[in-house]
């Protein structure tokens, strides 16, 4: 007898439809074909465990199991659910009504529990593209799945429940149902534990943070030990615009298919904000493996990547980042599968200036000699330095501002800033397709939307000759002044804007060298 059943497998950040073909004949055999990995040749013994501990025992037949497309590697222990039942409708212990109208995904436990899977929003929305008429889960990724509309979700406890709601007890299973808006609107009503008006002085880098998440730049911040950096750093999510709901859903298929979404949590609503420890692998930043999963800077897409002790990290490491910072995108290559993963971040980065961390400090000495200091800032390449567009110096807080007791500006002041400007570059770009703020723009469009006046192109002029700035960094002014002049609303970009834009390339300067 021949069955199919319906399983997908997650490649990159989207779904393949995979059908899996189970033929019965006389004799006692099993032959599992199609390409698949470890995990899925020993679905076997779960399989047959899970059945009999359910009081279904297969009768002995020889099993002949194809996955098709048999070009496309099968991994993990998704399909142990799309194949059982596929193996007891084929052995005919259970008769089906509709199974080719289903997809299924799922991992079997030895007692006929389902545990939960990866990609299981990708999968969803394969489901329902290709016209399925439900998508059978685990439960704790029933909400997740469920984020997906015009597709019936139903999430079982167990393999009995998915057994009896195919045989036609509709009650065994019913359907999850999600209001994909509300809950959207809902899940984007977060209070913050912390907020920029704890901030005591550090207006300057405060308006350096405010312009970066106006524009989506990435900006780096060099200071003394105990100025503040990291502390700013973590309270840059709390002005930045709110994600849009394809946002929302681009997000949460990243951290669907990574595995780090919590049964409870259906559709990522916030930014994220991801702060990897200095002592990672390239290979744990950008993505990849054996079987390539998102790394840090695919996590962090559409919000923040957080890089604190940026020097200490190691150079291969950094190195690796310059592709993803330019094309937002990295593309992971091995010898049998090719994958893409979108990673448009905003990078924020912190460091010391030298090894004690107190070169150019107004009042304490720095211990490091002139070598040490170059050395240090060496480890940061220049092509590297280049792609980040603000660079802001931060000094010790005075202890007048410290003892203070006046209220410094909130974050939901700075953020209403934040949103008009980016609501402004919204209108620029809606006829540009994948450009959502200054950052992104092209060559093309900053020439279009980003050319300064006169005066302006004359202190470009003078920046480019004193500093020696390559070409990239030209850019970086250019994207950056447009920013500033959104913030103020303005049409045109003027003097002040450029000026401003210069102001924030600190380690250009000559006596930081």
């Amino acid at each position: 007898m021949l069955i199919k059943t319906y399983g997908a497998a997650v490649q990159g950040i989207n779904a393949t439809l995979i059908t899996i073909e189970i033929s019965t004949t006389k004799g006692d055999g099993y032959c599992l074909v199609g390409l698949p990995d470890n995990a899925v040749r020993e679905s076997r013994e779960r399989i047959v465990t899970a059945l009999f501990n359910c009081g279904k025992n297969l009768p002995r037949n020889n099993i002949v199991v194809n996955m098709s497309p048999a070009d496309i590697k099968k991994e993990g222990s998704a399909y142990d659910l799309p194949l059982a039942v596929g193996l007891v409708a084929a052995t005919e212990l259970m008769t089906f009504n509709n199974i080719e109208q289903y997809l299924i995904m799922g991992e079997l436990s030895l007692d006929g529990s389902l545990q939960p899977v990866k990609g299981v929003l990708p999968i969803a929305i394969m489901a329902r593209e290709m016209g399925f008429k439900g998508f059978i889960v685990p439960e704790k990724n029933a909400m997740e799945a469920a984020v997906v509309n015009n597709l019936a979700v139903y999430g079982a406890q167990n393999i009995t429940q998915v057994l009896d709601f195919l045989a036609g007890d509709n009650e065994a299973l019913t359907a999850t149902d999600i209001d994909t808006r509300a809950l959207f609107a809902q899940n984007q009503l977060m209070n913050y534990d912390t907020d920029f008006a704890d901030v005591k002085g550090q207006d300057n880098v405060k308006r350096a943070l405010e312009v970066a998440a106006a524009g989506g730049h990435n900006i780096i911040m060099i200071g003394p030990p105990g100025a503040g950096k990291s502390m700013m750093a973590k309270r840059l999510p709390t002005i930045l615009p709110p994600l849009t709901l394809s946002e929302a859903l681009e997000t949460t298929k990243i951290h669907s298919v990574a595995g780090t979404i919590s049964g409870d949590t259906s559709l990522i609503a916030h930014r994220p904000f991801r702060s990897p420890h200095h002592t990672i692998s390239d290979v744990a930043l950008v993505g990849g493996g054996a079987y390539p999963q998102p790394g840090e800077i695919s996590l962090a897409h559409n919000g923040v990547l957080f890089l604190d002790e940026l020097p200490e990290y190691k150079r291969t490491v950094l190195e690796v980042m310059r592709q993803p910072l330019e094309d937002r995108k990295i593309n992971i290559s091995r010898a049998k599968v090719a994958v893409e993963y979108p990673a448009s971040f905003m990078l924020v980065a912190a460091m010391n200036p030298c090894p004690c961390g107190y070169y150019n400090h107004p009042t304490h000495p720095c211990v490091c000699t002139p070598t040490a200091v170059q050395k240090y800032l060496s480890r940061i390449s220049g092509p590297l330095m280049d792609r980040i567009d603000i660079q802001v110096e931060i000094v010790p807080v005075p202890f007048e501002k410290l003892a203070s007791m006046a209220p410094a500006e909130n974050s939901a002041t700075i953020r209403q800033r934040v949103i008009r400007a980016r609501q402004i570059q919204q209108q620029r770009f809606a006829q540009h397709k994948g450009i959502h703020c200054n950052a992104q723009m092209t060559e093309k469009l900053i020439h279009q939307y980003a050319e300064p006046d006169e005066q302006g192109q004359q202190q470009l002029r003078r920046a480019m000759q004193r500093y020696d700035l390559s070409a990239r960094a030209y850019t970086r002014i250019l994207k950056v002044a447009r920013t500033i002049a959104d913030l103020e609303g303005a049409q045109n970009i003027e003097a002040q804007h450029i000026a401003e834009a210069i102001g924030y390339r600190n380690l250009d300067r000559n006596d930081w060298v």
